[in-house]
């Protein structure tokens, strides 16, 4: 496949939760492509609809409470949504793969980082435990663990933070995908090791030109390592562009916000950091007009009666009325 051969393309995607007598809609109407060796950054506050969009794609939504109501997820020509579970098991760690928020929950306790990693190279690739065995000493020496034969035989309590996290990525990365999405890797590490692993992360991409998604809050760590950046907000895209001109001329009103939230080195610490009033709403608690007027400064009357479309500004997508 060649580098700018799309290999994702989510169209207008959504998914509801239906608990008791509610529907409450997670993601509405998300659209966004993917090429391969590209990187896309999916920025938000908790609560926007980001980590619903990943499980969609990789197909671990919990169906019920969720369900994917439209939208397609095209993935190397074919549709995702239209898998059975067992087509999807096959695609699942093998063509995708996730690093998961918190690995020391998403790792199995009882067994072995080795055993845990082997599994993975024998589903997919039919190899003898010897064999697996083997590849994953490689795959620990790739992500750069030292004393690999030592850390093989050792449980998930035993190790660091970071080495957790660095144990997610090889077992994600055990089958080269051609799509890895990471959901905020560096959650809960400090800022050495969060640097070290988005090198790891950027690397590896570049070694094994696959594309990614990157799930973050934060627009400091999806800085280091986007060419394409999705803000979220309420279940929606608010702004879509290269990274470049979401962080030089951003458009939307969210968007400015949470770059002016990031601490700046030359910023007189007396001074008190800029903050984005109120929270984010409970998904479907606004019903009309735009989902940010309870928070924005540029609200206007038609922000409080009709939500935008998405609309072309230079070379960014953003839903905001200030632009129509």
């Amino acid at each position: 496949m060649a580098l700018n051969e799309e290999i994702l393309e989510v169209k207008d995607l959504g998914v509801n939760f239906y608990i008791e007598d509610r529907v409450i809609p997670a993601v509405d109407g998300v659209s966004f492509s993917l090429s391969k060796g590209e990187t896309l950054g999916l920025v938000g506050e908790s609560g926007c609809g980001k980590s619903v969009t990943a499980l969609s794609i990789i197909g671990l939504l919990q169906t019920p409470p969720a369900r994917i109501v439209k939208g397609e997820i095209i993935f190397k020509g074919e549709d995702l949504l239209k898998k059975s579970k067992e087509e999807m098991r096959k695609i699942r760690g093998k063509d995708i793969s996730m690093i998961f928020q918190e690995p020391m929950t998403s790792l199995n306790p009882v067994f072995t980082v080795g055993h845990q990693i082997s599994e993975v190279i024998m589903q997919h690739q039919n190899l003898p435990k010897k064999e697996a065995l083997s590849k994953t000493m490689d795959m620990l020496k790739l992500v750069r663990i030292p004393l690999p034969e030592k850390v093989i035989k050792q449980y998930p309590h035993q190790l660091s933070g970071g080495m957790r996290q660095r144990v997610m990525i090889a077992i994600a990365l055990a089958c080269s995908p051609e799509l890895l999405i990471a959901d905020e890797p560096t959650t809960a590490l400090d800022v050495t090791v969060e640097a070290q692993i988005l090198d790891l992360i950027n690397e590896l991409k570049n070694k094994l030109n696959s594309a990614i998604i990157m799930i973050s809050h934060d627009l400091g760590i999806v800085s280091e390592i986007a060419d394409k950046i999705a803000v979220m907000y309420s279940g929606r895209i608010v702004e879509y562009a290269d990274a470049h001109s979401v962080f030089n001329e951003p458009k939307h009103p969210y968007t400015k916000g949470l770059l002016e939230a990031v601490p700046d080195i030359n910023t007189d610490r007396r001074q008190r950091l800029k903050e984005i009033k109120g929270v984010v709403p409970f998904p479907g608690e606004i019903k009309e007009g735009c989902r940010f007027k309870t928070r924005c400064d540029c609200a206007r009357k038609d922000c409080m009666i009709k939500e935008p479309p998405i609309l072309q500004v230079g070379t960014n997508y953003v839903r905001c009325w200030n632009y129509a």
